[in-house]
């Protein structure tokens, strides 16, 4: 697996990372034996780079990788975020960013993981009520006392990433980003780049939707999530399975996945581009990481490249879209 570098950094991480969230929440079933054997797995086939939040779970999430990695840590680049805020329960309490929540966040995933410095942390949400200089400053101040080595934030604007990196480097951006949402490019990536950071891009596979797995509503789990996703409602659903065919018809004259089709046209965007698809299962690890294997020529790429202004339904509920961008 090649690697590259992250932003600025001295972090070396893999060329696809591996996104945990689903191994504890949102994605229907989960099974935590299951799940320690795609992340061993994953080790194995050169994977050194893996996201999580404290939200997941919440909280689970970071215990189950602390459980992994146990005894491997010099094996691998932990990724973690604070702000969405949750309670024991599950319940949302909000975005929160001040700086003794922040502290308190951060100790707290330190604990669950079982480590002692995070590689990178992230502020998963801006709450524009809390000052950039109380937020990410606190962030800073984690940096000079060893218990974080760089800072990252995500779903954020041009103007907050510009700002923020003037407190203190941002080596790293994470939002999402796939054939099916590509508003970044317009300036966020931009941004990103002038900086010289990276960009961390989740849901790169549409939620699994680009896989072709997903043909119809029933095909998702009761408890998952994506049932409420606008795009996987009613005609919006229907108008997005024309994307994926699209998908798939370049897959098949290739002889390789559509999941392959949609990670290799996001990585041929630079290497300053590290997607992070998630999945539970080995199959799935080992189709992703195919995928770096795959070329597009410049017909195929401009074929893809149309296909985001297709797209219908918002990629979060309504509910959810006042938190990005800010």
């Amino acid at each position: 697996m090649q690697k590259v570098k992250l932003g600025t950094s001295d972090l070396h991480v893999s060329r696809i990372g591996l996104g945990t969230m689903g191994m504890s929440e949102f994605y229907g079933t989960t099974n935590d034996a299951q799940s320690i054997e795609t992340l061993h797995r994953a080790i194995a086939e050169g994977i050194n780079f893996f996201d999580t939040a404290d939200m997941y779970g919440p909280f689970h999430n970071e215990e189950l990788l602390g459980k992994a990695f146990k005894n491997r840590r010099d094996e691998v680049i932990v990724a973690t975020k604070f702000a969405n805020e949750r309670n024991e329960q599950g319940a949302f309490l909000g975005v929160n960013n001040r700086p003794e929540y922040i502290r308190k966040a951060c100790e707290a995933s330190l604990k669950r993981l079982g480590i002692d410095v995070i590689d990178l942390y992230y502020m998963h949400r801006r709450n524009p009520e809390v000052p950039l200089e109380d937020s990410v400053g606190t962030m800073a101040d984690l940096v000079k006392e060893g218990k974080v080595r760089y800072l990252a934030l995500s779903e954020v604007s041009a103007d907050t990433l510009r700002k923020a990196h003037q407190i203190h480097p941002i080596v790293a951006i994470q939002t999402e980003y796939s054939l099916w949402t590509t508003d970044l490019e317009e300036e966020v990536l931009p941004a990103v780049r002038e900086i010289g950071a990276s960009l961390v891009a989740y849901s790169p596979l549409g939620r699994g939707f680009l896989t072709g797995k997903i043909k119809k509503i029933e095909d998702l789990a009761d408890n998952d999530w994506r049932r409420n996703g606008p795009r996987f409602q009613g005609e919006n659903f229907d108008n997005n399975l024309k994307i994926v065919e699209a998908v798939e018809q370049i897959a098949q004259q290739k002889g390789v996945k559509p999941s392959q089709i949609a990670l290799a046209w996001l990585l041929q965007k630079g290497d300053d581009i590290v997607p992070i698809p998630g999945t539970k299962r080995v199959q799935y690890l080992l189709e992703n990481i195919q995928a770096a294997d795959v070329q597009l020529n410049a017909d195929e790429i401009e074929e893809l490249n149309t296909l985001s202004a297709q797209v219908a339904g918002l990629r979060y509920p309504a509910a959810f879209m006042g938190a990005l961008g800010n």
